[in-house]
């Protein structure tokens, strides 16, 4: 029997609900959602079915407003059906998955479990999305084959946007069971899976919520502010830069405190229970419901002036009232923001004599020593804790790769010096000579194992393809400061960048002409991709828009237009080369990152990709075939039997695309804005995309790839200017643009219709570039654009003018 997954169901529309159900629905899945009966219905509403759905058609709603949107695309929620717990109960039998996410009370979850297994299908699987409550407590006297199908997926919120996915096997639960549920939640739902153990909390919140405790403990003992704590635990150490307490707030506080009081519940015999205790400042939150942003204040607060200016304060833990606060400044942020790799940046934080940094120090030894006990408890491997920390916390590293970073022996001789209690694990590691928890050899990653007491390789999909480690394996056939060609073996190879941002230099274009090159006289085709870090990380942030202003302000305008044409000329090569070239995106691909995806055979995306052409938010246009390329891939879908087409349908998407700088907030919603066509594919998991994208080579290649040819390109012509220059002057007589930004959407829509060609004629893709890198010249020459990126590059926000 070959297992599919055909119909969910999710139990339960809440914020865990209704974001497990929007992800199961943009990943095409067929999903029924269902919640209580409302429990004060009127009499007259028992029999009405609208009332009786009430809570989950609430839920429902919450899915489609919900900020992140949980959807990929707004007709993704057309795959979700709603109904109730009592007259629709009957429906979970036609379910090959069911997902309980009710209220976290054994009760109620054991009498439900009880229900399910009287309607569900023989092979079903169900799984509780709890993260405290034991699976063994909760299936207890339920028939073998129904804890044969069961198990624990907890997923962390925000569902679609936080990778984590931990499965916790049941006692009974089928080898089978677990294999496909590992896969489908990799493969299909794009998770990163974690082997868990039924303990309280399991992985991520075990540690993450040990690490957050105790370091509000720390935070009073050592006298530090709420924006203090934030600074020190943000991007300097490698955390996202919302830090501790923005975090919290953006979670919710009665979250984090009901987690923190689970948890010291059930871990009686834990040797560091009390760190699980919150200071009393928390109760006094709690009381007061300052629960963060769901209750419009909690650690932070933003106020309104008179002016509509917005303010951000902080809670002063002393006087309980919010007050504006400053940036924050310790001698070892400073260190780390001079920092020249992770090794050194790490340090800086942990080891200076500073206030911030004896207070980083301590939070962190205690989690270090923290998570070391806890395995094999809550899991077998420190594999499972780092990557826990990293994918449900959005850290850089788990506390094992930060602790190879510091330094394994270096740590613990401080550890020892100040009478902390070292494992004997990691005594008797260091003892037989094992300095480090993680070590690569032969391209291969290997974990050391508490266990065997030896080094073991860290097993991986083979799709996964990790160019760190191809690299470490001598797979760097050549390269430069911006970026590196990387042998992917089959004679497939990478084009991978790693500038800041991996923004688009005159390092990346003279790589690229190299690359080609090579890969003409030795390869079968090219992926362009990376593997940059970072939620949601950058594909490309587009062109270095430094160099770009400071070859405007020395008037080298003939060295520009040498410039934007050789960024053209690159990404026509790859589009005409006689190998089939894959753009690999992810994240931000803004600009020229949108363009070298464009200029590509097939674009294999990552789902969670926001892609856009930016330029008029600098004053400029997309000057490296963007605004040909985009049009070109709209019409080059439309079937050759289709005939004549009316241009202004297929024009004004294109131009709104550009003259908005519209950014798609998924892979699905670029498809739907055109930068993505009907060959090009969405893949869910990120670590797959480089794997993906070369076999999509060599399938390319296997079918006998042969280039597109060169072919004039139908225009709207001159009727595109008359046409929106029309609009612009209703829109900036109402306000809604400036004189200028309707001066720059005119020229963008003069360069997309092909300037002064006849409507429906055809113009010469050289033509087009050549009126598309002539007009991004003459705008740099525009006082207003300078103006537009000196404000980008001085705040990183635009400038209306």
């Amino acid at each position: 029997m070959t297992r599919k997954i055909r119909q969910a169901a999710v139990i339960g529309s809440g914020v865990m609900g209704g974001g497990i159900a929007a992800l199961l629905a943009s990943a095409g899945i067929k999903t029924l959602l269902l919640d209580i009966v409302p429990p004060d219905l009127k009499e007259e509403e028992k029999k009405d079915r609208k009332a009786r759905n009430r809570i989950v058609a609430a839920g429902l709603e919450n899915v489609r407003k919900s900020k992140p949107a949980a959807l990929m695309q707004a007709k993704d929620i057309e795959l979700i059906s709603i109904g109730n717990m009592e007259d629709d109960f009957a429906k979970l039998g036609g379910c090959d998955w069911i997902v309980e996410v009710v209220v976290e009370n054994l009760k109620i979850k054991q009498a439900l479990l009880k229900r399910i297994e009287k309607v569900r299908k023989q092979d079903a699987i169900v799984s509780s999305n709890t993260s405290g409550i034991p699976l063994k407590a909760m299936s207890e006297g339920l028939s073998d084959a129904f804890q044969q199908h069961f198990l624990g997926t907890h997923f962390f919120n925000p569902v679609r946007y936080m990778k984590l996915l931990e499965i916790i096997p049941g006692e009974k639960t089928l080898p089978e069971v677990l294999k496909f549920m590992a896969d489908f939640g990799e493969r299909k739902l794009g998770k990163g899976v974690v082997w868990a153990k039924d303990t309280p909390n399991f992985i991520g919140n075990r540690i993450g919520v040990q690490s957050s405790a105790r370091s509000m403990q720390l935070m009073v003992e050592h006298d530090l502010t709420i924006p203090e704590v934030d600074a020190l635990f943000g991007p300097a150490m490698g955390r996202p830069k919302t830090g501790m307490f923005k975090t919290t707030d953006l979670v919710g506080l009665d979250i984090a405190y009901h987690v923190a009081k689970n948890t010291y519940d059930l871990v009686k015999n834990d040797e560091a229970r009390d760190s699980f205790i919150l200071p009393d400042f928390v109760q006094k939150m709690m009381d007061k419901k300052m629960l963060g942003n769901k209750t419009k204040g909690g650690f932070y607060k933003t106020d309104l002036t008179p002016e509509w200016k917005k303010i951000r304060k902080v809670l002063d833990l002393k006087t309980f009232e919010y007050t504006t606060y400053d940036k924050v400044e310790f001698p070892c942020l400073a260190a780390a923001a001079k920092a020249k790799s992770p090794e050194e940046k790490i340090q800086s934080m942990v080891f200076g004599d500073d206030k911030g940094s004896k207070f980083v120090w301590r939070a962190v030894a205690e989690n270090l020593i923290y998570a070391a006990n806890r395995i094999p408890e809550i899991a077998d491997t420190i594999v499972e804790v780092d990557n826990a920390m990293r994918w449900g916390f959005g850290m850089e590293r788990g506390p094992f790769e930060g602790w190879d970073l510091m330094g394994v022996a270096r740590v613990v001789e401080r550890m020892d010096k100040e009478g902390l209690k070292v494992p004997e694990k990691i005594k008797k590691m260091l003892a037989a000579g094992h300095t480090s928890f993680y070590k690569v050899e032969n391209g291969q990653r290997f974990f050391y194992d508490f266990a065997s007491a030896s080094y073991k390789p860290i097993q991986t999909s083979q799709t996964m393809i990790d160019l760190a480690m191809l690299k470490a394996d001598n797979k760097a056939v050549f390269g430069n400061s911006s970026a590196t060609l990387v042998d992917l073996g089959d004679g497939v190879f990478c084009a991978e960048f790693h500038t800041k941002m991996n923004s688009l230099n005159d390092g990346i274009i003279e790589f690229l002409e190299k690359a080609h090159d090579y890969v003409d006289a030795n390869g079968v085709g090219l992926v362009i991709g990376n593997q940059a870090a970072g939620m949601p990380g950058a594909f490309s942030a587009g062109a270095d828009l430094r160099q770009v202003r400071e070859a405007a302000a020395a008037g080298a305008f003939a060295d520009i237009e040498a410039g934007v044409k050789r960024l053209q000329d690159v990404i026509q090569r790859g589009r005409y080369s006689s190998y089939p070239v894959v753009a690999a995106p992810f994240g931000m691909a803004l600009g020229g990152g949108a363009e070298l995806c464009l200029g590509a055979d097939r674009i294999v995306a990552h789902a969670e990709l926001y892609i856009g052409l930016v330029e008029i938010g600098v004053g400029l246009l997309p000057g490296g075939t963007g605004c040909s390329a985009l049009w070109r891939k709209i019409l080059e879908n439309i079937p050759d039997s289709v005939g004549e087409v009316e241009l202004t349908k297929f024009f004004l998407p294109v131009f709104q695309a550009i003259g908005m700088a519209k950014v798609s907030t998924s892979a699905a919603e670029a498809r739907v804005n055109g930068f993505l066509g009907p060959k090009d594919r969405i893949v869910f998991n990120r670590d797959h995309l480089i794997g993906e994208a070369k076999k999509e080579v060599l399938r390319m290649a296997d079918d006998g790839y042969a280039p597109p040819v060169k072919r004039p390109i139908r225009v709207f012509g001159e009727a595109a200017f008359g046409m929106v220059n029309a609009e612009l002057l209703n829109m900036q007589g109402a306000g809604y643009v400036s004189e200028y930004d309707a001066y720059l959407a005119s020229r963008i829509a003069s360069v997309i219709g092909g300037g002064q060609a006849r409507t429906g004629s055809y113009v010469s893709e050289d033509g087009l570039l050549a009126l598309e890198r002539l007009t991004f010249v003459d705008l740099l020459r525009q006082e207003k654009t300078i103006a537009r990126i000196d404000h980008m590059l001085k705040t990183g926000k635009p400038l209306r003018n």
